[in-house]
């Protein structure tokens, strides 16, 4: 008997069967045992959904209103942050110290964020005789992804709410529990019916029909970028508004001078966060020649001290891929790698357990920066290490992909690594390890992205601008 059972939607304030009665199962990718079901929505579904968002949508909504409704929803959302962290650990195998903290205190950091936007935003400005006005935006489909759960819930819907923008959510198939109790939080928060509703299901039936929908004013989406490509130009004919944040492969550039071994202990470990699902990782260190050979052995030391195994022993440091469908792609990229030349320094694709989607952190020495494993993501624990002669190769290496989405410049001062990172074509970058800023907006150049996440910027996309035109001149 399947132990997590969500045999509703949540449409219009209440819980509803699904049109087709069918569901979708959970799998624990430790276990790959079945641990329980969401369902299975239709377009019939989706539809509801979206004149339930319509019929609750106002835009003369007041500030006041806007702030109180995030505030309700922050603080039922924190009280449910234990259940949550034990659902996104059970779901898709987050080790449980990463579920207990970067899984559910970043996006709680996250939301309080929010807050403190509205309360300094200007939601009216005059611009010489014209008064401009920014007004919500409308009926939005939110459509996430499983990596992190909570935290990409928490980065498109709460802006959303505090926008005055109400909502249709579509979570993933993989990891869909947690957004679950996120939705309870929401009906605590006593939310009026149809200001947050959620359909899960297939991404090809509801994420296409949400994004072709022409009662839907803005689609916001976190996936693979031949993913967001098909959300865009589904959304285009409608001519709606899109954000994507998409896919990465991300530079860890660690320039002459800089403290090597601080470089690569920190490199490793964000490359390896989350199994290295994350699109942000830096999975690609460039090291300059005169280094290889001693980043080499810091890198393989720093690795031995991730070690895999059941996510809910708190020693754990890397849990199993979150579904067979990814621990299959990622061991592909291993194999072809080797195929290609690479020259494989710790790890492999061999399964470390007998049962669940298990693989050891896996590092490639002597990667070509043209090569598959140089340009593509894998969003797995893989690391490629990539050697360069001069600053201006490190320059052209690190833009060298299709992606922009993250990053890290290491130097002897912060001047020179901002000198660096200027001419590096990418949304975010730590310089010098700084540290993680969740009122920073977030977001991709290229094949990374349209638009930005978090904080101000994140906030701002889900208002419209409106110029009022006066006749004096104040």
């Amino acid at each position: 008997m399947p132990q997590f059972e969500r045999p509703a939607l949540f449409i219009d304030g209440e819980w509803v069967a699904p049109s087709g009665g069918g569901v979708v199962d959970v799998i624990d990718p430790a276990t790959e045992k079945v641990i329980g079901y969401v369902p299975e929505g239709g377009t019939a579904d989706a539809d509801a959904a979206v004149a339930a968002a319509r019929r609750a949508f106002d835009p003369a909504i007041t500030v006041a209103e806007r702030r109180s409704r995030l505030q309700r929803v922050i603080d039922a959302m924190e009280k449910r942050l234990p259940d949550i962290a034990h659902l996104i650990t059970a779901e898709m195998g987050a080790p449980v110290r990463v579920a207990q903290t970067v899984q559910t205190q970043v996006p709680l950091a996250v939301a309080h964020g929010f807050a403190d936007v509205m309360d300094t935003f200007a939601f009216e400005e005059r611009i010489g005789n014209s008064l401009v006005l920014r007004e919500p935006y409308g009926v939005v489909a939110a459509i996430t992804p499983w990596n992190y759960p909570l935290y990409q819930v928490v980065a498109k819907v709460l802006p959303a709410i505090a926008a005055g923008c109400t909502v249709v959510l579509k979570p993933s198939n993989e990891a869909p529990l947690s957004v679950f109790e996120f939705i309870e939080a929401c009906q605590d928060a006593g939310l009026p019916p149809g200001v947050i509703n959620v359909v899960s299901g297939p991404g090809r039936v509801i994420g296409e029909h949400l994004a072709a929908h022409p009662d839907v004013d803005f689609v916001s989406f976190t996936g693979s970028t031949s993913v967001g490509a098909r959300v865009g130009e589904l959304a285009g004919r409608s001519v709606k508004k899109v954000a994507l944040e998409l896919g990465g492969k991300s530079a860890n550039v660690i320039l002459d001078g800089a403290d090597l071994a601080t470089a690569v202990k920190v490199g490793v470990g964000n490359a390896f966060l989350n199994g290295g699902q994350t699109c942000m990782a830096w999975t690609r260190m460039l090291v300059p020649t005169a280094h290889y050979q001693e980043a080499l052995g810091l890198i393989e030391a720093a690795t031995a001290r991730y070690t895999v195994g059941d996510p809910w022993d708190p020693g754990t440091r890397i849990g199993p891929s979150a579904s067979r469908a990814q621990f299959q792609t990622v061991r592909g990229f291993i194999e072809r790698a080797q195929s290609d030349g690479a020259r494989l320094l710790v790890g492999g694709a061999d399964p470390v357990h007998e049962k669940g989607f298990f693989l050891a952190p896996t590092v490639f020495a002597d990667v070509d920066p043209d090569s598959e494993l140089g340009q593509e993501e894998v969003f797995g624990p893989v690391l490629a290490v990539i050697p360069y002669r001069d600053t201006d190769d490190a320059l052209r290496i690190a833009n060298g992909t299709p992606y922009g989405l993250s990053g890290a410049v290491w130097a002897a001062d912060d001047d020179t690594a901002i000198a660096f990172a200027r001419g590096v074509q990418t949304g975010q970058l730590d310089i010098n390890g700084g540290a993680y800023n969740p009122a920073a907006p977030f977001g991709g150049y290229k094949k990374s992205g349209i638009g930005r996440e978090l904080g101000r910027f994140g906030f701002e996309e889900y208002l419209q601008t409106k110029s009022l035109q006066l006749k004096e001149h104040a």
